[in-house]
């Protein structure tokens, strides 16, 4: 099992370099000038030219990326205001490693705005994923249980209504009803966790619903499918032969066997809700890397980008690693392999 883990970690981190070629070849590939977009609204040529040399742009690519990777693990010196840099060049902010880049547009290093909106979607993510996981995989095992009859109908149909409503629909729905008309629960706002965890739970629950009832209902009908597939082999008839308890049969033979799709949906799932929620993000106002990445996007700034990008790549990365360790939980023969 060690070995497996240390394989997998080896090609993660094959597969993050990549990732960060990739990202910084498009940052240059983009058909916007960063020295141009910093450089205010009188700008003259000369102007732009020192600007893009007080950022460092005017290096060759590949020194651009080794300075990229350096910041990564000793950290970097940027110009506070790059204009002002082409004329005081003591005009300087360090920046601590891991150092992603430096915004020149908003003057803060990438790092502290990613640092700032990471709390918010893995809250946001991890709270969602507890619940439309509880949900999704209980349901689907009921349904499957009871195919056929009008709880697996009621269930199924529910399931359907729930995938067909979108995110934004089903969290303005809540904050028109359960907040503003019905005051049941405050309007949804983000506490850190250490500060109150109980006003940090009740400020997301709103988002979490809004998030678990679309995901669950794919979990439901995955579930269910592959339950009713596992609970008709021959070795649970074998088991119930035997005289093996409906419990152990429906948990050890039936539901391990379907938990392995089930793992490798939620691990993807998982890994995109990390990398970015910008509907649920936007709906309920949380200032996560979603909502970052969508004003990055707008304002054309570019370091922050690719480090929104590099964060999701490592996200969807991490989550497929937990998904190959649990795989070699649920069945032993991927580890033999």
């Amino acid at each position: 099992m060690v070995f497996f883990v240390i394989r997998r970690l080896l090609a993660i981190g094959v597969m993050l370099v990549v990732t960060s070629v990739v990202t910084f070849l498009l940052f240059f590939a983009a058909p916007t000038d960063p020295a141009a977009l910093t450089c205010g609204r009188e700008c003259t040529p000369d102007l732009i030219d020192a600007n893009r040399h007080a950022m460092g742009l005017d290096k060759p690519i590949h020194v651009q990326y080794g300075d990229f990777v350096k910041g990564l693990f000793a950290g970097r010196d940027f110009p506070d205001d790059p204009v002002q840099k082409a004329q005081a060049p003591e005009t300087i902010v360090h920046c601590e490693a891991p150092c992603l880049g430096y915004s020149f547009l908003r003057q803060a290093p990438v790092t502290e705005l990613v640092t700032q909106a990471l709390p918010v979607t893995v809250s946001l993510a991890a709270g969602a994923f507890v619940l439309w996981m509880l949900i999704g995989v209980l349901a689907g095992c009921v349904a499957a249980l009871y195919k056929g009859r009008w709880l697996d109908r009621l269930i199924v149909g529910g399931a359907l209504l729930g995938y067909s409503l979108p995110t934004f629909f089903i969290g303005l729905l809540l904050l028109t009803f359960v907040s503003i008309r019905w005051a049941i629960l405050p309007i949804p706002s983000y506490t850190p966790f250490l500060d109150n965890p109980l006003q940090w739970a009740a400020g997301l629950v709103m988002p979490w619903t809004a998030l678990a009832v679309v995901f669950a209902a794919a979990y439901v009908r995955l579930t269910r499918a592959y339950m009713i597939e596992s609970l008709s082999e021959d070795y649970v008839r074998t088991a119930r032969a035997k005289g093996v308890r409906e419990p152990r049969v429906i948990v050890k033979h039936g539901l391990r066997v379907a938990l392995t799709p089930i793992v490798t949906m939620a691990g993807l799932d998982l890994g995109g809700l990390l990398g970015g929620m910008v509907v649920t993000e936007q709906v309920f106002g949380f200032n996560g890397l979603g909502k970052l990445a969508v004003q990055s996007v707008t304002n054309v700034d570019l370091p922050t980008i690719v480090a929104v990008v590099l964060v999701a790549a490592a996200a969807y990365t991490i989550a497929n690693l937990v998904v190959d360790i649990l795989y070699g939980v649920i069945d032993p023969r991927v580890r033999l392999k």
